[in-house]
């Protein structure tokens, strides 16, 4: 990053970014981008400082989201680098907490699939109500009736009534529907894992889906990754607000920056071996050794929910 001292024109920065000009406009306004200066005729000049703000915004926004994203610059640009990693921490936490989520969902799925309900104090019977399935699961019987009007639950009617009553099967499936709602599966996505396991007793659709969950978690860690690097960059520079300074002395980062051409994507880093250890993320060392970017960036993720968990004990009233 950096390097340049010649003038930018708004159409220079959105070609780096491959976004229109007005939206150059609109990170600008929105403080994503640092002041701009403008020409005795009132045309805004840009330089290298703002195309790098530019690209760092555009990748935080894939890994992290436009609006942690959106977070994380104004904070630098307010002089606020510390708000700016903890906010960049606790992207990493809370992504570590899905993944927790998403392996004991897993499991729990698995046994359900199998016919190994949980323990519970009312295990599931024949002709149950829907307040009761409601309260046996912890959820609200709305929530039942959008799964079944999404054609995810067909319970039995009971004759002369009308009302709703659930058996083992339906059981079974709105707990598999409950699991799969609270590690973010989509609904449509769900449908086949059940039809599956209706026609055929396969749990595959069920695995299949917990891998693809996961692969997306994995890419998502990877996008955090190579956008962390991309601020770390920024932050350095001197024409930036409350800047970090890298340590010169610090031999575990030299060589590891990002690439300027590949920007929004990966990291040339001829020490990030040693980066990585310097952050105590030995377990990511190791992976990374082993070629496995999976557990790597999850020990990323893991070191970081610790450390926004230190923050925040920090921050607690009393500590």
């Amino acid at each position: 990053m950096g390097g340049e001292s010649r003038a930018l024109r708004p159409v220079d920065l959105a070609r780096a970014a491959g976004i229109s000009t007005q939206q150059v406009r609109n990170y600008l306004d929105a403080g994503v981008l640092p002041p701009a200066g403008r020409t005795a005729a009132g045309y805004r000049v840009f330089a290298a400082v703002h195309r790098d703000a530019l690209l760092t915004y555009r990748a935080l926004a894939r890994g992290f989201g436009t609006g942690r994203a959106q977070e994380v610059m104004l904070a630098v640009h307010g002089g606020d680098v510390a708000e700016a990693l903890a906010l960049v921490d606790a992207g990493h936490a809370a992504l570590h907490e899905e993944r927790l989520s998403l392996r004991a969902a897993g499991e729990a799925l698995e046994a359900v699939a199998s016919g190994r309900a949980p323990d519970e104090a009312f295990p599931a019977r024949a002709g149950m109500r829907i307040g009761e399935v409601a309260r046996l699961l912890g959820v609200r019987t709305s929530a039942l009736r959008v799964w079944e009007d999404a054609g995810l639950l067909a319970p039995g009617r009971e004759p002369g009534t009308g009302y709703r009553v659930f058996g083992p099967a339906d059981v079974r499936d709105a707990r598999m529907v409950d699991l799969l709602r609270r590690s973010r599966h989509p609904v449509p996505l769900i449908r086949p894992i059940l039809d599956g396991l209706r026609r055929t007793g396969s749990s595959d659709a069920l695995r299949e889906a917990i891998a693809q969950r996961g692969q997306a978690l994995t890419r998502r860690a990877s996008a955090m990754l190579a956008a962390c690097a991309l601020l770390h960059a920024y932050l350095s520079r001197e024409d930036v607000t409350a800047p970090v300074p890298p340590d010169p002395h610090d031999p575990a980062f030299a060589g590891c920056a990002p690439d300027p051409v590949n920007a929004p994507g990966l990291v040339d880093a001829p020490g990030l071996v040693d980066a990585v250890a310097a952050t105590g993320a030995t377990g990511a060392v190791g992976a990374v050794g082993a070629g496995d970017p999976t557990d790597a960036v999850g020990a990323v993720d893991s070191l970081e929910a610790g450390e926004a968990e230190t923050r925040r004990t920090r921050r607690a009233p009393g500590r």
